[in-house]
């Protein structure tokens, strides 16, 4: 895709919510302080919707008879016989990006321009990413900065096993790897390991180079690259199925933070990728309390590795 991402993004935004095939983004949110760390804690109006369409599309259960599962809808309830990434809805497809991937709007969004970038062809959500998985997010990143984000199984996030990244605009509330700066050695050299000190679970920073006006093919080398480095320090292994243990992956600005994961919610909170870059989201206004009651280091460590 030739045309300025932003822009396109937007055109494809403004008519899918004209059309009611995106919804909305209404959001509430607080700022917590945890070990000198500034965290915002946020309600979203989408993940509602998201919990309600699955409700509505259920079927009614008749008395002494097994719960049926609920109708899938794209980015909604978890069905494994339903692929919203194989065939996109054309109302949400911004177009291709990179050689192996498309860009789709979140039917669900955290943010405005929230994005899939989701492979053309099946593969496993936990199969190791590859080169090409880097370069789509890099294209992406060169032209529109940004933060990047992998959910890895359930137990990590994701509602899909159809192997996609995600992305979200570099704007004031969004995810961030800024947070973390001060606790980390500016002066490592591209590959270098270093860990935080505030964060309890497993966990490795490495130093990429990616960023805006960063070329897309230097990206993508520096990401796989700096991912197989990742993978050997924590260690992550993949079975002999060849699919990873739960994990989460955030890049922004020239660091990428890899954790193992070791159940998807906490109180009922469902914590992804996104939570460990600072801005942790929830279904319900109420679960905002549950968060502040025990600091937001102690929920994202409870949903991690020890």
């Amino acid at each position: 895709m030739t045309q300025d991402w932003i822009a396109a993004i937007d055109a494809r935004s403004a008519a899918a919510l004209a059309s009611g095939a995106l919804q909305p983004v209404a959001a509430e949110q607080t700022g917590m302080e945890d070990a000198g760390l500034h965290f915002i804690v946020r309600w979203v109006s989408s993940l509602a919707v998201k919990d309600a369409t699955k409700a509505t599309t259920s079927t009614a259960t008749p008395a002494g008879a097994s719960a049926a599962a609920p109708v899938a809808i794209p980015g909604g309830p978890r069905d494994p016989n339903f692929n919203p990434f194989l065939k996109p809805d054309p109302e949400l497809t911004v177009g291709p990006i990179g050689t192996e991937h498309v860009a789709i709007l979140n039917k669900f969004p955290l943010c405005d321009r929230h994005l899939v970038l989701a492979r053309r062809s099946f593969e496993e959500q936990l199969l190791p990413l590859a080169r090409s998985d880097f370069a789509a997010l890099a294209e992406l990143i060169e032209r529109a900065g940004g933060i990047g984000l992998y959910n890895g199984g359930t137990a990590a996030g994701a509602s899909q096993r159809h192997k996609h990244v995600q992305w979200m605009p570099d704007i004031d509330g969004n995810a961030s790897l800024r947070l973390y700066a001060p606790g980390l050695p500016a002066a490592l050299d591209e590959g270098g390991i270093a860990r935080h000190p505030a964060l309890a679970m497993q966990h490795v920073f490495v130093r990429v180079r990616c960023g805006r006006g960063v070329a897309a093919a230097t990206t993508a080398d520096s990401l796989h690259a700096g991912f197989r480095l990742a993978c050997d320090a924590l260690p992550l292994r993949p079975g002999a199925d060849g699919l990873l243990p739960p994990f989460n992956l955030l890049v922004h600005e020239g660091w990428m933070l890899v954790l193992p994961r070791s159940q998807e919610c906490f109180e009922g909170i469902s914590m992804s990728a996104v939570c460990f870059g600072g801005t942790l989201y929830t279904r319900q206004r109420e679960q905002i309390e549950s968060i502040r009651r025990v600091g937001p280091l102690q929920a994202l460590a409870a949903v991690g590795c020890r």
